[in-house]
């Protein structure tokens, strides 16, 4: 394994924390380990305890590792919210080198002299995504390395963030003991998974719902073109559930997953189950249908606050209609429903990589795809992501070490005053 070939991707989410190791080859992405933890101190998608934070974090990666038996060094991060920007950029310099070839460093000069733009001291630039390269009046180039010009522009898009925020998120995962190799728009990443450049082109909405938010991104001609976030997702349902069902949250999160139907249509009246009731000691038995009418209740509220505002941003359709994603979009009956309130064709997008086919994984291999691409069109080096195996072994072993010295002179100090006690009692 070439641990430069190695990517790691951190998915933070409000349910739970994902982490997938994929190994690039050539354009080809091999997943070799998977890590999920319950996600703590996060809520609507926002950090509100920190520690809690990193211990989630810590969990997720620490099960990607013994999956693999390596160390993981670094990770790629992917950032989404109501608090990010979008702000299209254009840079121009002159192509250096006597023999006017365009290189590696003319692409950095372009790229930092789209950057140089007024942005507020609240907030921090994320990323610029190249959408065209122009060398000389030539355009829609989207690799210019090696071509012969004089002057190189780019256009594309400005992506900024606010600063507490994204210091928030980073600061987690560096007390995780983890270096960021790279900071990704998860819309972006998630797209690059779930739509097909054709969809992109003409025109398209995707939804990422998970467990606290549901992430919204239009596409257009090939570019995102607007990205938001709602406050509501999966734990919703679950505690509608509860509260109507007058059961605890875990297991109403159970019956959510094991017996949940987006659609009630699609439900049946002998599937049921037995669950407790909260303030009594008897059990309750509820089957598929009343489930699954709380269930559409919530979903039908949430894609009618998107139709809404996708209307209130001028977006009323587009022939590419909805991609849904994201762990919720897995439960039986989200595409007829979303049909049915979107008015416009509906699909569900997941992975398709062993091991990863569900649609809550869709952003840990976005985000591996996505900034394998970028780094590479932007001509950046990123971080190793897994330390080397003999770095590796040496900390096991010197862990072990660690546990063996601390537990042997615990034994020996024992043995040796019992019989130094001893002797003193049989002079005495």
């Amino acid at each position: 394994m070439n641990s430069e070939d190695v990517y790691v991707s951190l998915d933070i989410g409000t349910s739970s924390i994902k982490t997938v190791i994929g190994e690039m080859a050539g354009e080809r992405l091999n997943v070799i380990g998977v890590g999920e933890a319950v996600s703590y101190g996060i809520r609507k998608g926002a950090i509100v305890d920190i520690d809690a934070t990193v211990r989630s974090i810590e969990n997720a990666v620490e099960q990607a590792e013994r999956m693999v038996g390596i160390s993981i060094k670094s990770v790629i991060v992917g950032i989404s919210g109501n608090h990010i920007q979008l702000r299209n950029c254009h840079g121009v310099v002159a192509v250096s080198g006597d023999t006017h070839e365009i290189g590696d460093e003319d692409i950095a000069r372009v790229i930092d002299a789209a950057q140089v733009m007024s942005i507020p001291p609240e907030r921090e630039i994320v990323d610029v995504i190249p959408e065209q390269f122009i060398v000389d009046g030539v355009d829609e180039i989207h690799d210019p390395r090696g071509m012969i010009g004089v002057r190189l522009e780019m256009e594309g898009t400005l992506i900024t963030a606010s600063k507490t925020l994204l210091h928030n998120l980073l600061r987690c995962v560096e007390r995780a003991g983890l270096t960021i190799s790279d900071v990704c728009l998860q819309p972006l990443a998630v797209g690059s998974v779930a739509l097909s450049e054709d969809e992109k082109n003409l025109g398209v909405t995707l939804i990422d719902i998970g467990g606290g938010s549901t992430s919204v991104a239009v596409f257009d001609q090939g570019s995102l073109i607007s990205t938001f976030d709602l406050p509501i997702g999966g734990n919703h349902i679950t505690k509608d559930i509860s509260i109507i069902q007058k059961i605890p949250l875990d297991e109403a999160e159970q019956a959510k997953v094991k017996h949940g139907v987006a659609y009630a249509g699609a439900a049946s009246d002998e599937d049921s189950f037995t669950v407790s009731q909260i303030g009594s000691d008897k059990k309750q038995t509820v089957n598929q249908v009343d489930l699954a009418e709380i269930i559409q209740a919530r979903m039908e509220e949430m894609f009618e606050i998107i139709r809404d505002e996708l209307q209130r941003i001028g977006i009323y359709d587009f022939p590419g209609g909805f991609v849904l994603t994201g762990g919720v979009t897995a439960m039986p009956g989200v595409a007829d429903l979303a049909f049915d309130h979107l008015a416009s064709s509906v699909r569900i997008a997941s992975p398709d990589y062993i091991g990863v086919r569900e649609p809550k994984y869709t952003a840990c291999i976005g985000l591996i795809q996505f900034a394998y691409h970028n780094v590479k069109i932007q001509g950046k080096e990123i971080a190793a992501a897994i330390a080397p195996e003999h770095e590796h072994y040496e900390a096991v072993q010197k862990q072990q070490k660690q546990k063996k010295t601390k537990k042997a002179p615990n034994v020996r100090e024992g043995v040796t005053t019992k019989v130094k006690n001893w002797f003193n009692l049989f002079f005495d």
